[in-house]
């Protein structure tokens, strides 16, 4: 088990997610301070209310606090959609950048492959494409007598 995560700990993929952590935890408050420092006071300004952190609905000895947690919804809609429009934006250049290396002959289209394998009516295992007998079930296999028969 140790060394699985070995392994696993110096594959390159898990550098590339911490450092998307630590990247994506600074983007977290720049955005936290854009929402509690510029778009809530604006929103404020609109509704009459100095701060949506003080909205609050008290029963008996609870506090609610629901200002807060509208604030915190508009902090993750935020980050989810500067993330939808980040990874719109690399998908586009990823699509982009193929197209370009297919032109210039760099890489070449993608075929689809025929297949070389299909599955028995009778047994249902996987079987070579070409075959007129099942090896698994012996079952004559119903397709393969009309191809032969031309």
């Amino acid at each position: 088990m140790l060394k699985e995560f070995k392994e696993f700990a110096t594959k390159g993929n898990i550098f590339d997610m911490a450092i998307g952590v630590i990247v994506g935890g600074a983007f977290q408050k720049i955005v936290t301070s854009l929402v509690n420092d510029i778009i809530m006071p604006t929103v404020a300004i609109f509704t009459g209310n100095v701060s949506f952190d003080d909205l609050t609905l008290t029963i008996g000895n609870s506090v609610i606090k629901y200002g807060t947690f509208i604030t915190t919804i508009v902090d993750f809609l935020i980050i989810a959609f500067s993330i939808f429009i980040a990874m719109r934006t690399f998908t586009k250049l990823n699509e982009k950048t193929k197209e370009n290396l297919q032109k210039l002959g760099k890489i070449e289209e993608e075929q689809e492959e025929e297949p070389t394998t299909k599955v028995c009516p009778f047994c249902y295992s996987e079987i070579d494409i070409k075959a007129t007998r099942c090896p698994h079930c012996t079952s004559i296999l119903e397709d393969s007598k009309a191809e032969v028969s031309k």
